[in-house]
């Protein structure tokens, strides 16, 4: 018996050392704004006033463009996503980029609130401050769903709507990152919210790309950092209880406006039959297909996936 104790007191204290060692090598305190902003906030960024929050936002091109672009990112991404994108639009039409509340620069909600809801009354804010009356709206994963719901919301302000691997449908992914997977585990949150492993944003982005190898040790490093802004770890946590996924899909056949659906072949998060649902739901829209690209066709190709944005609007 008291051998058995022995060996179990020794399996608990190299467990101990194991997991001291873990969170030591992965200690990753909430960072403040000003720690990041000379990186990632470089011109043309700004910081605007809105709804209470300084949001970091990027608006480039034509000014006397009637409908111009908004671009949404998805789930703890930023503004960055885009930037292929803005590069080829930014030449013809005035393109608006921003991170959105709980994310990037911009950091969360005050009062903890994020009901899709709150963002589309946030996004109308935000079109009221920079006096635009109508955009097309243009989003990627959670963005799309955010872009698609506030087509219904306020059709009056949404001239034409570009989904990209939205969010929309009740949830049906292949495979789920791990560090969303950890995120939604409420007894972790107390360890998550100071300890973050690179590996683990490494290991999540190469799962929502189609060709892991385009994941670059520069782009780990953004989204690793931008994670870290203060606040918005726990906004994911609250947004991923507050915003289920499937919200008001029944509504998507209500959409009446030109809508263009790109996807990536080989998304595993929201896999292609979501967009064969919002080709079938949405009356004429189009569907493009990238068979070898992921979740993020906008930021693992931008080159191609832009033309066929290009294309749409030319129309």
């Amino acid at each position: 018996m008291k051998r058995l104790a022995h060996v179990l007191l020794g399996l608990l204290l190299v467990f101990g050392l194991t997991l001291t060692g873990f969170v030591a090598l992965n200690w990753a305190p909430d960072r403040p704004l000003d720690e990041l902003k000379a990186r990632w906030a470089p011109p043309p960024s700004q910081f605007v006033d809105i709804a209470g929050l300084s949001v970091h936002l990027r608006d480039q091109g034509w000014r006397d463009d009637p409908e111009p672009l908004l671009l949404l990112h998805g789930t703890s991404a930023s503004l960055h996503t885009w930037e292929g994108w803005v590069a080829e639009l930014a030449k013809q039409r005035r393109v608006i980029s921003l991170d959105l509340p709980g994310f990037g620069l911009t950091g969360p909600f005050a009062d903890g609130d994020y009901r899709v809801e709150r963002y589309t009354d946030f996004l109308l804010a935000l079109l009221e401050h920079l006096q635009v009356e109508r955009v097309v709206l243009v989003g990627n994963s959670f963005g799309g769903q955010l872009a698609w719901r506030f087509a219904l919301a306020h059709p009056e302000r949404s001239a034409r709507l570009v989904l990209v691997d939205a969010a929309g449908y009740p949830r049906n992914a292949e495979s789920v990152p791990i560090g969303f997977r950890l995120a939604g585990i409420p007894a972790l949150a107390p360890v998550m919210s100071r300890v973050l492993p690179r590996a683990m944003i490494e290991s999540s982005l190469r799962n929502v790309y189609g060709d892991p190898d385009k994941v670059d040790d520069e782009l780990v490093e953004r989204y690793y950092q931008l994670t870290l802004r203060e606040g918005n770890r726990q906004a994911l946590r609250q947004r991923f209880v507050q915003a289920p996924s499937g919200e008001l899909h029944q509504r998507i056949g209500e959409l009446r406006l030109p809508t263009l659906i790109i996807w990536g072949g080989r998304d595993r998060l929201i896999p292609p039959d979501n967009a064969e649902r919002f080709a079938a739901d949405i009356a004429g829209s189009q569907l493009v297909l990238f068979d070898d690209l992921g979740h993020v066709p906008q930021e693992e190709d931008p080159q191609r996936s832009v033309a066929a944005l290009n294309h749409f609007l030319a129309r």
